[in-house]
């Protein structure tokens, strides 16, 4: 039985345009992968905490020096990343927000970042310990950004998942879906037909 693990950043849950590509996309890989399990995560029903001072010093005490609470912290940690390490492939629902990733997804990112979990640092540099996965990112946007300045996500979002070693990682783009219908039926349309094509 092989894992896809689901992660829906949208505000908006279930609701939000990426959540529905997110869908979409599960739909047609079970289609083509019954034994597949799917393990959701929504960030916005099941928000994880943003990293702060207290909860960074838990990630870097040593094991027999943590307090029950910090204890408590790296646990939360460790099940988000189990949940990355035992996954086949990733799905992830990606929404632009004032031209970034969403917050409730860079909260994920920084607790699944923990070196010598993740990853590694090296004399030839860092190394990613989560390795053999693929993942897919499936980009909402109001405007067209994909291949501009303006697109901070796609080279941030690769370079973190590339970090903690999932180098394969695909993005579709659904843009301009605030820019009148004809867009947005266009570009739905469009990215509808990228998933089909992956899933196939």
């Amino acid at each position: 039985m092989s894992k896809l693990l689901k992660i829906n950043a949208s505000l908006f849950s279930g609701n939000g345009q990426s959540s529905q590509l997110t869908e979409r996309f599960v739909a047609a890989w079970q289609a083509g992968h019954p034994d597949t399990q799917v393990v959701e995560r929504d960030l916005a029903a099941n928000p994880v905490p943003h990293l702060d001072g207290t909860r960074f010093m838990a990630f870097v005490a040593k094991p027999e020096e943590r307090s029950a609470e910090q204890q408590a912290v790296v646990d939360f940690s460790d099940a988000l990343i189990a949940e990355l390490r035992t996954a086949d492939a990733i799905v992830i629902g990606l929404p632009m927000y004032n031209f970034g990733i969403p917050s409730q997804l860079k909260a994920y990112f920084d607790h699944i970042a923990r070196a010598g979990v993740t990853f590694r640092y090296t004399a030839n540099g860092p190394e990613g310990l989560i390795t053999g996965k693929k993942a897919y990112i499936l980009a909402a946007r109001g405007g067209i950004y994909a291949g501009t300045p303006k697109d901070s996500q796609t080279a941030y979002v690769r370079d973190f998942l590339g970090f903690i070693g999932i180098t394969d990682v695909e993005f579709i783009y659904a843009e301009g879906l605030n820019m009148g219908d004809e867009s947005k039926n266009a570009a739905l349309a469009k990215a509808h037909q990228s998933l089909a094509a992956l899933t196939a």
